[in-house]
């Protein structure tokens, strides 16, 4: 049900290396990626990236839309090869899209779908945050896994029989994008529970959020304005941000704060905004 899958984020540690206040460097971003690749995914790490580490993710996010590009990056050659071979656009799409979530262990489908339940089926936040903690799944919870994974495998495809070449881009860029904007709703919210998961691996920094958003855009635009030009892509993504913030405006009113699975939620939104968008726009 929750967003946190490795437990070794919550080993807190002390024998911290440095602290917060401490500037930024090339070595402290490149262990960031990796622990943000560790948190995000199923991807092997090398456990001395968490070694005198507290088990926050606090700074760590600002690597998240990195560790996106790098999770994105099997299904987008996958995608790319089907393609290539002429494989049927949909199921090309539809196997890249199951690729990624093998890759992530369906992390953030599974948020969706938790959320979806929670969220549409609670009478109260009380009641919604119940719901969200049970492991069973719900009708919301699978009609957001079905629309999830058909629309964006539609997006996709509808993509690579107009602009062949982009659909791999756009999945990379979606990636990146999503995993940044995510950021943004965790940081934007305080938790919902006071001793939940979410809460556990700390609030991130300010300055850590408007590097994800800056870093996700830039990477979104260079890897799709190249391919189908600039206006399509600054149209989705403004959509894809609309979409992300209306759900954090109402996941404020229903809930009072984040969980775990709100910021997943708000992941695969955002995936499905950008792609939808682009390939009605592109």
């Amino acid at each position: 049900m929750c967003f946190i899958q490795k437990s070794r984020f919550f080993a807190p540690s002390h024998n911290r290396v440095r602290t917060e206040g401490q500037l930024p460097n090339a070595t402290d971003f490149i262990a960031d990626i990796a622990r943000s690749v560790g948190f995000l995914s199923r991807l092997p790490v090398p456990d001395r990236f968490f070694r005198g580490h507290d088990g926050t993710v606090s700074r760590a996010v600002r690597a998240f839309p990195v560790a996106g590009l790098v999770i994105g990056i099997l299904p987008a050659l996958l995608l790319m090869l089907l393609l290539n071979g002429e494989t049927d656009p949909l199921l090309a799409a539809l196997l890249a899209l199951a690729l990624m979530a093998l890759v992530t262990g369906a992390l953030h489908e599974d948020g969706l779908a938790d959320a979806a339940d929670g969220l549409g089926g609670g009478r109260d936040g009380d009641h919604a945050l119940t719901i969200m903690k049970d492991s069973r799944i719900g009708t919301y919870g699978v009609v957001a896994l079905i629309l999830s994974f058909g629309l964006r495998a539609a997006a996709l495809a509808a993509l690579a029989r107009t602009v062949p070449t982009a659909a791999p881009l756009a999945l990379l860029a979606s990636a990146a994008f999503s995993r940044g904007v995510l950021v943004a709703h965790w940081r934007a919210l305080p938790p919902a529970r006071a001793n939940g998961v979410a809460a556990g691996a700390g609030m991130p920094d300010e300055s850590a959020r408007t590097i994800a958003l800056v870093i996700s855009t830039a990477a979104a635009l260079i890897l799709l304005v190249p391919a189908i030009g600039l206006a399509a892509p600054l149209i989705s993504l403004i959509a894809a941000a609309a979409l992300a913030y209306g759900f954090t405006r109402f996941t404020e009113k229903k809930l009072g704060g984040h969980t775990g699975d709100t910021i997943g939620a708000t992941q695969q939104l955002c995936e499905i905004g950008l792609l939808s968008a682009l390939a009605l726009f592109a």
